[in-house]
């Protein structure tokens, strides 16, 4: 048995947040009853439906990784006249964002059609690491960058924690850094520049979990190469249970 939202999830039909929204909306029925949140049911089993569309088999999971621009926003919607990120990728699939990025951000988003392990590879908990590459606005003090390493205290409240920073070029006028992160607080790298007395210039993500950025050039995607997709598999985070099987699909980006 498992919880109903996590097995809509799995199935592609939202992100978890998503499935319990339409589980409290009264949008979804089990056996011919309306579900209630929280509920539990057996897949393959129990009659799942949305909106009267059964929900049958989750479809096999697909992977794309995809270099998003500047300028470009990460979103489900349009947002007035800006780009959105999904649109850069030309495949009809139902896609969620992993891992999304301010509109100045650039670098790795995810996006695949399985709900489930796109919460465990988005969520902080499962300490899945996100890495980037960070053009400051002069060059960081040992004091800051050691401070950046053990946490801060943000204009928010939030204290971030422990990280892994180090420079990426010697000598004082270095001013590109990488910053390895577990936990995805709203604008924490460039909040985090901010409280240390730092500006932040460009702010590439080149990682998040095992998919990389390689040499993706902006505004391009690929499929999920069977190497990162196996070490999500091996490691789905904390507690986690093991994303369902992957197959390619025709790239067209």
């Amino acid at each position: 048995m498992e919880r109903i939202h996590k097995i809509l999830a799995r199935a592609g039909v939202g992100s978890r947040r998503a499935c319990e929204a339409l589980i409290e909306q009264g949008r979804v029925t089990v056996n011919g009853r309306i579900a209630r949140l929280g509920e539990s049911a057996q897949a393959g089993m129990d009659e799942l439906r949305v909106d009267g569309r059964r929900i049958g088999d989750a479809p096999a999971a697909r992977w794309i990784v995809l270099n998003k621009p500047p300028g470009v926003v990460v979103s489900d919607r349009a947002q007035g006249k800006r780009p959105t990120a999904r649109a850069l990728i030309d495949l009809p699939d139902r896609l969620i964002a992993v891992g999304r990025l301010d509109l100045e951000s650039e670098g790795v988003v995810v996006f695949t059609n399985d709900g489930e392990a796109a919460h465990r590879l988005a969520h902080p908990r499962y300490e899945h690491e996100k890495e980037y590459r960070v053009l400051l606005s002069r060059h960081p003090d040992a004091q800051q960058i050691e401070a950046w390493r053990r946490g801060v205290v943000l204009a928010d409240g939030h204290r971030t924690r422990p990280a892994n920073v180090r420079r990426e070029e010697p000598g004082r006028t270095g001013r590109w850094i990488r910053v390895v992160l577990r936990e995805g607080h709203k604008r924490q790298i460039r909040e985090t520049a901010r409280a240390l007395g730092l500006g932040v210039e460009r702010l590439i993500r080149i990682r998040l979990g095992p998919f990389r950025l390689g040499s993706l050039r902006s505004g391009e995607w690929r499929l999920g190469e069977a190497d990162e997709i196996r070490q999500l598999t091996r490691n789905p985070g904390r507690g986690g249970t093991r994303p369902r099987r992957s197959v390619p699909v025709k790239e067209t980006g």
